[in-house]
Formats: C-alpha cells, structure tokens, sequence
C-alpha cells in the first residue's frame, strides 16, 4: 500500500475513518433507528407527551440523555452525549408507560470540522461560524471555548467577566 493511500482519511460528521474502517463499514449496514426510536439532537431538547401521568424514570445512561418531568404528562429530553441509550417511564403503580431506545445524534448541517492531523476543533456555522463544545475535540480547544461559555453565562447571569490580566 503506499504511503498516500495510508495518509488518507475520509471525515464525515467529524469522524475519521482510515480507508479499512470505510470498506468494514461498506460491508456491515448500519442498524436503521426504527419508528420506534427516539432520536434527539446533541446539546438540544425534546418533548415527550405520555399518556398518563409519570412516577419514575430510568435512563440506562444519564451520561448520553437526561430526562426530566415537566408537568406530569410532559417530560423533557437533552441529548447530552453521542451515543444510544434507553428510557423506562413507569406510572405510580409501577406500570410501563414507555420502554424505548434513544438516540443521540449530532446536527451535521450546522456543524464544520477542522481536522489538524488527529486534533479536531468544531465550529457551528448558523449562520456564521463560532467555536462549539464537541466531545473528541481538541483538548486545548474544548477548554478555551469551556472558558468562553462559562464567562458569557457568568455575564448572562448577572455577574462580570474575570479580568484576564489578574
């Protein structure tokens, strides 16, 4: 193989695939999520309408989702990680109400990937391109876009800006 052909990555939604990675993926299909399926977007929010009131909830993995009541027969979903997870809601007798899969996905349309050899920073380009938090990037560069956020959500909330010349 020569040393072009072993230098080539293919990114797609700010993944790297070496060229053997493609062909594995060209050969196993990917699981289709089913209407069954409940798909959130990273660092978004969405509504699930029960049809009776909810008691419990159980999320296999709070690190991917989080899930909370906001009325009784209203609950929220944040897609907080990437990945797949599974939500029980439960009425108070301990009834199933819900026992799905979800699925947190990343919005491509929106997001633009600078690949610099194995580190990736990630920029939202809606409608112009700003620094994003994205889990795999670059650590130097999540943390300066970390700082950023907490400073403005510092500002937001009342506060000042720590001065950085102290």
């Amino acid at each position: 193989m020569s040393d072009a052909l072993i230098k080539c990555f293919f990114t797609h939604a700010g993944v790297i695939f070496r060229p053997v990675t493609l062909l594995i993926a060209m050969i196993v299909p990917l699981n289709a999520a089913s209407a069954e399926d409940f798909l959130v977007q990273y660092d978004q929010a969405r509504l699930i309408r029960l049809a009776r009131p909810a008691h419990d909830i159980i999320v296999g993995n709070p690190s991917i989702a989080d899930v909370s009541i906001q009325a009784k027969q209203l609950l929220v979903v944040t897609g907080k990680s990437f990945g797949v997870t599974n939500i029980i809601v439960l009425d108070a007798e301990g009834a199933v109400i819900i026992n799905r899969k979800m699925i947190v996905q990343g919005d491509d349309t929106k997001y633009v990937n600078l690949q610099k050899g194995e580190m990736r920073q990630s920029y939202n380009c809606f409608p112009t391109c700003q620094p994003a938090l994205v889990i795999g990037d670059q650590a130097s560069f999540g943390d300066a876009v970390g700082k950023a956020i907490q400073q403005k959500n510092m500002v937001s909330n009342g506060g000042s800006a720590p001065n950085p010349g102290n």
